[in-house]
């Protein structure tokens, strides 16, 4: 029977087992597959946050005790259309220039962000949160260079000077024992950095003061890079009022900090780089 269809068919009878038991293979791969897309899908969504095949691999391997490579992960990704989020360029601008008043300090940084030591390097910056059909709010944080903790945080309505004093209050309520005797702000030039009412806080509270170049944008990269994870992972424009946009504020960071593994961080969350290096 299988010669009469063969000859029916016009294949030869080695091609037709080659199919069969090549379809055998196929078919026990793919169920190899779904199961391991069910695994990667619960883990891209864990927490409410979507990650990229890094982030899946270090959740896999710290929280699962599941091994996967690198392009295992991203090929069941590209097989299923499992999109990681990709990040934007951020269009914070600068807001105003600076009055007479205002001044700059120099560049005590140089680009050595990771300097192995908490509470020491200390980066904030301010970007725009949009919600609830065009309305804008504002996030000023500080973020700790070495570990990439997210050290301190506001959340307004306005860009008024307000914010930037409220990030540094929060951070000396919070961690003031924490930070080194040497312990800097990195910024760059923008308004509420360069004016007197901010420098006159910050020498209140024993803290030193750096800024990026004019118009050099790597001196300032890593606050890119967490306003730009942020943007990719948490949608904002479904919130209906500035206390839904904290709500979500406080959740990713939270998320963030505690169980956001990091490729650069010897694939450990920021809190518990931040435990390494203190053990060291």
């Amino acid at each position: 029977m299988v010669s009469y269809l063969c000859n029916v068919a016009n294949v030869s009878r080695s091609g037709y087992y080659n199919y069969l038991n090549t379809y055998k293979v196929r078919e026990k791969r793919e169920k190899i597959d779904l199961e391991s897309k069910k695994i990667i899908l619960k883990v891209f969504n864990r927490r409410g946050f979507k990650k990229g095949s890094r982030s899946i691999k270090l959740t896999l391997e710290n929280e699962f005790d599941t091994i996967y490579s690198l392009k295992k992960i991203r090929r069941i990704m590209k097989k299923y259309s499992i999109i990681c989020p990709f990040r934007k360029s951020n269009p914070y601008k600068k807001i105003a220039k600076a009055t007479k008043e205002h001044s700059t300090v120099p560049n005590r940084l140089n680009r050595e962000f990771k300097q192995g030591v908490p509470g020491k390097v200390l980066l904030t910056d301010i970007t725009y949160l949009t919600y609830s059909k065009g309305k804008r709010a504002y996030l000023s944080k500080i973020k700790d260079g070495s570990t990439n903790e997210i050290l301190s945080y506001y959340v307004s309505g306005s860009l008024n000077i307000d914010i930037v004093l409220n990030t540094i209050n929060n951070l000396i309520r919070k961690h003031k024992s924490n930070l080194t005797k040497d312990a800097f702000i990195h910024s760059d030039q923008g308004v509420h950095y360069t004016s007197p009412i901010f420098q006159k806080l910050l020498k209140k509270k024993g803290l030193g003061q750096s800024m990026s170049r004019r118009g050099n944008c790597w001196d300032n990269a890593p606050q890119e890079s967490f306003f730009g994870h942020f943007k990719d992972e948490v949608d904002t424009s479904s919130c209906k009022s500035i206390e839904d946009i904290k709500a979500k504020v406080k959740n990713y960071i939270t998320y963030y900090n505690n169980y956001r593994y990091q490729w650069n961080l010897k694939k450990m969350t920021p809190v518990q780089y931040k435990n390494h290096l203190l053990a060291s």
